[in-house]
């Protein structure tokens, strides 16, 4: 079914009266197509010819009208689809809107399909270009034809009456049958709307005064899709600081978005802006790049001077007054060219003007992405300009997603790494500052020192946020007064309006903490099939758009996508080892199946497999390994959400390289379960083992030993028995060696028979088929003394806490116990 977010994009619902509408089920109505012809007096006089199909309105603009002569051959242009109720829509759109102009019925009815069989068909022979149908109107009636033309423009076609009883063969004006009090309303309103501009111009003086003082830019609205139209033009989306630049008399005025002046970051662009003998007022954005025109976004902060190798150029895309004329309510086209010959009467060189692209829609994104732009922005050639207001006449269609955040916080550095570890941001959304996630990616060394500086001057206790939001690692974080703006580049939003995979991107000095919002825009559709080669193994990754998490809309794209990222993270503790699969075919909610044995001649010949002996089966199962990223991403793309591997490796199967103590709380209090982890340690600890903790994922813990090949299963399994029982005398009422759970129903399973041949742990950093996507997370043992969930670590927040916090496994692999030594230490 059609939808109306073309349509919806375009309009003001809380100015206009256009009824915002929604696409409807023709088929459950079981009732007759209806078809509209709308007189639309606008800038430009035409007709809106308009068919009740696919749910919606399927619409051509038909400037000379609808006639009854088969000889004229109307150009039609096809519009946006409006919705069914606007077949009604009678009234006027007011000025400064899309359409602005008077609106009235000029005829009205049912139709039928002449050639196609039923509305299906009829869809298909219009997206082909060619339908035939007989109106039932008032006015219009018979067979009419509307015929796509080919002259590469794809929305404009013929309409056509046909030969028969309701033709005619005299010449046809469809303003001839127009009532005189709609034809005066039309002229009125034009006239109305030449006077307000006539107005405009006289009092230009007055306003200049006002307009000189605290100009304020037109915004763009985010749009998913870039919209499509001979109505529209498109412009480059510059990377730099949005400025007003006031010249009057012999004095030049740069002012940010927020009315702050720019004069002293920017001495150069002041003083040639002073060589334009005119007096103005321009909009455009101020850009720092090279020579091959990429933006160096964060040296904008710093302003002059520029590294030599650079540029510093003033990009002007509008006009809002020349010589005490006030151009606001002019159209764009007009304002452009008014624009254009200023400055290049004025040829100066960083003062450059913006022209628009001569090309279509597709042409223009694709130039876009060939030229790494950070998007693209699509004006209403008609539109006015609309001070200090986000229109729908302004778009801005973002091939790399960025949202402005306030930096509330930081935590502190882990490791060698510099300053702090990552920025804790927020957004306002209706006047109250919300969390949007961690962003700890971004920084050089000079970066996080200036930053750190920065962060000394605004250090508070107070936390900026309601005291019941959580914010990840905020046992790590200082707090810092909301009052610095930054960018941040990010993938897309989480459910829970969480920034995804944020990146660093700049400071920005020219905005206020209250003017950043939250630019919410859907997820763009996910590529459903792609292929990805390492060298000669290539994957190929299906059903990526499938949604895997439902509650979240987390999409087996997503899943893969984490895996791809945390590749490095994981492959160091699955490899060689056998792979048991949990294949979930349809997502956490669907039916799932565990798998071991592999038909080898049904994989990639790259895939390796290691035939193991089963005592159980008594026969060989072929499991497979992983050993690098592409075949992570392959075992990944079977469904199988989390990485569960063998203890031991394939090549010495009998003697396992890690020992594991799982915590299995079985619905115990979660604050018991840390207890009785950290009790876990301190018996280690007179062991002598060094022992690692990690989350389950699901709702225990697992703690991880280094037992590097030495010993057989049974001999690992009775240390960790032994070890079980010390832990378990210490807790005796909320812990139990029981297996069976309904025998030790609220108490901690100690779980020592995980180690044994052929039994699988979810790896670290493995996904895992709960609820918010969440992670089985090497963690320190001093964050069990913090306010830690389970649910802190998922597919959002790991990524970016791998990088903010030193590795709290990094020391595992150089650990190797020796269980002899350890039982002698008690």
């Amino acid at each position: 079914m059609a939808d109306l977010k073309k349509y919806q994009q375009k309009r003001d619902f809380s100015v206009t009266s256009e009824p915002e509408g929604r696409t409807e089920n023709t088929k459950a109505k079981a009732k007759k197509l209806t078809f509209v012809v709308q007189r639309h007096h606008a800038s430009r006089l035409h007709y809106d010819f308009r068919l009740e199909l696919d749910g919606v309105l399927k619409s051509w603009a038909v400037p000379k009208g609808p006639s009854l002569n088969p000889k004229d051959k109307r150009l039609a242009v096809q519009v946006e689809d409006h919705p069914v109720s606007y077949a009604t829509f009678e009234g006027s759109i007011p000025k400064g809107n899309y359409g602005a102009g008077t609106v009235s019925i000029f005829d009205e009815g049912t139709y039928d399909f002449v050639e196609s069989k039923n509305a299906k068909t009829f869809l298909e022979d219009l997206e082909k270009g060619s339908i035939k149908f007989h109106l039932h109107g008032k006015r219009l009636k018979g067979e009419f034809a509307l015929v796509r033309m080919h002259t590469g423009q794809g929305n404009n076609w013929l309409l056509i009456k046909h030969k028969d009883e309701f033709s005619t063969d005299k010449a046809f004006d469809a303003e001839k049958l127009i009532d005189k009090a709609i034809l005066e309303e039309g002229k009125a309103f034009k006239k109305e709307s030449a006077a307000a501009r006539k107005t405009t111009t006289k009092s230009a003086t007055a306003k200049s005064k006002d307009i000189a003082n605290k100009p304020k830019p037109m915004l763009a609205k985010l749009a998913a899709d870039l919209p499509d139209g001979d109505e529209w033009l498109y412009e480059k989306k510059f990377d730099g600081f949005r400025s007003i630049a006031v010249c009057l008399g012999n004095k030049v005025k740069l002012l940010s978005r927020n009315s702050n002046s720019l004069d002293a970051k920017f001495p150069s662009l002041v003083k040639e802006l002073n060589k334009i003998k005119r007096d103005c007022v321009l909009d455009g954005e101020i850009v720092i790049e090279d020579k091959s025109k990429q933006a160096h976004f964060q040296l904008l902060q710093s302003g002059e001077p520029i590294p030599r190798n650079l540029e510093l150029h003033y990009y002007v895309f509008d006009i809002l007054e020349l010589d005490d004329v006030d151009l606001r309510s002019y159209d764009l086209l007009q304002r452009k060219e008014i624009l254009e010959l200023l400055l290049k009467k004025a040829n100066l060189p960083n003062i450059l003007f913006v022209e628009s692209l001569n090309m279509d829609r597709e042409k223009s994104i694709q130039e876009a992405e060939a030229q790494h732009w950070e998007g693209l922005i699509a004006k209403r050639k008609d539109s006015s300009y609309l001070e200090d207001k986000r229109s729908s006449s302004w778009l801005k269609y973002k091939l790399r997603n960025t949202q402005e955040a306030v930096i509330c916080g930081f935590t502190e550095p882990q490791g060698s790494r510099l300053g702090f570890g990552a920025l804790v941001l927020g957004a306002y959304d209706r006047g109250k500052l919300k969390y949007i996630g961690n962003c700890g990616t971004g920084f050089n060394d000079s970066l996080l020192k200036d930053l750190h500086k920065e962060f000394s001057k605004l250090s508070t206790k107070t936390k900026p946020f309601d005291k019941t939001v959580k914010v990840a690692n905020e046992r790590l974080v200082t707090w810092l007064e909301p009052t610095l703006v930054c960018d941040v580049y990010y993938s897309e939003w989480t459910q829970d309006k969480h920034l995804r995979h944020p990146v660093f991107k700049g400071l920005r000095t020219d905005k206020a903490a209250e003017e950043t919002k939250l630019e919410i825009v859907e997820a763009k559709a996910m590529e459903k099939e792609r292929i990805v080669k390492f060298g000669k193994k290539e994957v190929k990754l299906t059903n990526q758009d499938k949604i895997y998490w439902p509650d979240e809309g987390i999409r087996k794209g997503d899943m893969i996508a984490y895996y791809e990222e945390m590749g490095d993270f994981i492959l160091p503790y699955v490899k060689d080892r056998p792979i048991s699969m949990n294949r979930f075919p349809n997502g956490i909610k669907g039916k799932s199946f565990f798998q071991k044995d592999v038909e080898p001649d049904q994989l990639p010949s790259w895939v390796k497999i290691a035939p193991m002996f089963s005592k159980s089966n008594n026969s060989t199962i072929d499991y497979l390994l992983c050993n690098d990223l592409a075949s992570l991403l392959f075992i990944a793309n079977l469904g199988s959400i989390e990485i569960n591997p063998w203890l031991s490796t394939y090549k010495k199967p009998d003697k396992p390289k890690f020992a594991v103590l799982d915590l299995d709380p079985n619905g115990a209090d979660f604050d018991e379960l840390k207890a009785v982890a950290r009790t876990s340690k301190e018996v280690f600890d007179k062991a002598g083992v060094p022992a690692f903790i990690k989350t389950s994922g699901s709702t225990g813990f697992h703690i991880f030993l280094h037992v590097n090949e030495r010993y057989e299963y049974e001999v690992v399994r009775d240390f960790i028995q032994f070890v079980a029982q010390l832990v378990q005398d210490q807790h005796p009422d909320t812990t139990s060696l029981v297996r069976d759970p309904k025998k030790r129903e609220g108490m901690i399973y100690l779980d020592f028979l995980q180690n044994r041949q052929g039994q699988t742990i979810a790896a670290p950093y493995s996904l895992r088929p709960k609820p918010m996507a969440t992670v089985s997370t090497p963690i320190t043992w001093e964050e069990l003394d913090e306010d830690i969930q389970i649910a802190d670590f998922t597919i959002d927040t790991v990524p970016e806490r791998v990088k903010a916090i030193a590795d709290p496994w990094a020391e595992l692999m150089n650990s190797k116990v020796d269980i002899k030594k350890a039982l002698g230490n008690f």
